[in-house]
């Protein structure tokens, strides 16, 4: 089946990836030399048949679609102790169509701006709110692509349904199926994000260019925010979770994921790729898009994330400057007034068992089944090497 890397080797190779930026090339090279000998690898040799395998190492690169299985489950590793005994509600945000070429010609800000107004607007809706009143924490993920690839920038968050009262002496859990009003979320978050986009412009920091260039004009940009504001901002708040297990599955599956899977793809030829999406607007009706090759890799590389940027963020109790202190409190009070068992895994479940397949040292031979000995390291080549035989892409160091 044909991959990603695929499709930008073939670009690369036919000399049609000269729109690339020197962050863009770093990436899609390290896509492409991903599991290849170019990376280097371990050999594994088994003593009775004398059969070789060599794996690969894996580039690491955040964009890769390859390289989110360990990291995904290392990751779901740490946060096993965090989970609480109480309602988990998935949230999104999303901006409307009238600010996505902004946020695309601004990409650092702007995500910066989302994450902020979405902590804000759900920290201060939760105080606010005369059925809850509390101060909430929460894990906020970013994506910024729809099931086409098209540029759609948009806040996950995977929420607890309760929080700490003021004094931090009372926990007080939400309804099973109800956390906080949509409408009020989404009109809290308009005024938010409208305000401090406002002041980010009059500061003079937001850049455009090309088609956005009229927006340099103050009335010119005073109108995109008025348009923007003659619909509703759409904002989901989901049903919880199905106990705690639910939300392990869950935080994996969002949490590390890029903007298309190899599994998607179905066919890459003439210079045409065709992929598989679902279709929000037809019942999730998984169809089929083709597209150009070089419009396929235009559209993979607008969910390229600026250097060093962080996409998963903590707000709240669970932010990482109070967590160590404030979730101890949280927990002690939920076995104090609710009387739950904090300390809850999904039955069965073992931390090491994520990550054993992915860092084991030890494979089996195919020919006789006995364990095949680490032998020694495959030194990185250049580019355009003859490859190893027998070589096998399995996520390695």
């Amino acid at each position: 089946m044909p991959e990603v890397a695929d499709i930008f080797l073939t670009l690369e190779v036919e000399d049609k990836l000269d729109f690339l930026s020197s962050h863009e090339r770093r990436i899609i090279s390290d896509i492409i030399n991903c599991r290849t000998e170019t990376l280097g690898g371990n050999a594994f040799v088994c003593d009775s048949y004398g059969h070789t395998d060599v794996h690969y190492n894996s580039c690491r690169n955040r964009h890769c679609p390859k390289c989110q299985s360990l990291a995904r489950l290392q990751w779901v590793s740490a946060q096993l102790r965090q989970i609480l005994p109480v309602p988990y509600f998935h949230a999104v945000f999303t901006i409307p169509d009238e600010l996505k070429p902004v946020a695309l010609y601004n990409k650092k800000i702007i995500y910066d701006l989302l994450f902020y107004c979405v902590h804000k607007t759900l920290s201060a809706v939760a105080k606010r709110d005369k059925n809850l009143g509390v101060s909430i924490g929460g894990i906020s993920v970013l994506h910024t692509w729809d099931q086409k690839l098209a540029f759609h920038p948009h806040i996950h968050c995977i929420l607890p349904g309760g929080g700490l009262s003021a004094d931090k002496t009372f926990w007080k859990t939400s309804s099973d199926t109800f956390f906080l009003s949509v409408k009020k979320l989404s009109l809290v978050f308009r005024g938010i994000f409208l305000r401090k986009l406002e002041k980010l412009y009059q500061r003079g920091v937001l850049k455009f260019g090309g088609a956005l260039s009229g927006l340099k004009n103050a009335r010119a940009f005073k109108h995109l925010l008025r348009q923007s504001c003659l619909h509703d901002w759409v904002v989901y708040l989901k049903t919880p979770f199905a106990g705690p297990e639910k939300v392990f599955q869950y935080l994996g599956k969002y949490t590390h994921r890029v903007g298309i899977s190899n599994q998607r793809i179905i066919s890459f030829e003439n210079n045409t790729v065709v992929f598989s999406y679902e279709d929000r607007k037809d019942n999730n009706v998984r169809k089929l898009l083709t597209l150009d090759a070089q419009v396929f890799a235009k559209r993979f590389l607008l969910h390229v994330l600026p250097s060093g940027f962080v996409k998963i963020r903590y707000f709240g109790f669970l932010a990482n400057c109070v967590r160590n202190k404030l979730l101890p409190v949280c927990k002690e009070l939920i076995r104090k007034n609710l009387g739950f068992d904090v300390d809850i895994l999904p039955h069965g479940y073992e931390v090491t068992a994520l990550t054993d397949k992915y860092q084991r040292k030890e494979y089996p031979c195919p020919q006789c089944g006995k364990p095949m000995r680490l032998s020694e390291p495959v030194e990185r080549q250049a580019v355009g090497s003859p490859g190893n035989v027998n070589a096998v892409s399995l996520e390695s160091g």
